[in-house]
């Protein structure tokens, strides 16, 4: 299956912390039986609204392939992390964006 995430980190993190975490969360997915296929980091935005007392976060996408069971785990471990402002994961349809005539 083919995912998609968004994950917003804590604008705290140096551009060093926030690498290492996106790299141990590529590696995390591996683990898992998944494939990372797609990276992106966004930079450091404003939040369209407070979360907690943060304002400001650092944006990140990923879009990999895992097994169905690996979300459960994937979801724990980016809600265990202090880096970790909110993450928000979405299934990707097999055809997404492909019109049919």
């Amino acid at each position: 299956m083919a995912y998609e995430a968004i994950l917003i980190l804590n604008s705290q993190l140096s551009d060093d912390q926030v690498g290492e975490f996106v790299e141990k969360t590529k590696k995390f997915i591996a683990k898992e039986g998944g494939e990372v296929s797609a990276e992106d980091r966004l930079g450091r935005r404003k939040l369209g609204y407070p979360i907690g007392r943060a304002r400001e976060g650092f944006y990140t996408y990923l879009k990999f392939q895992a097994p169905a069971p690996a979300l459960s785990r994937l979801n724990h471990h980016f809600k265990i992390s202090d880096s970790v402002i909110r993450s928000f994961i979405v299934k990707v349809k097999e055809n997404a964006g492909v019109k049919k005539s």
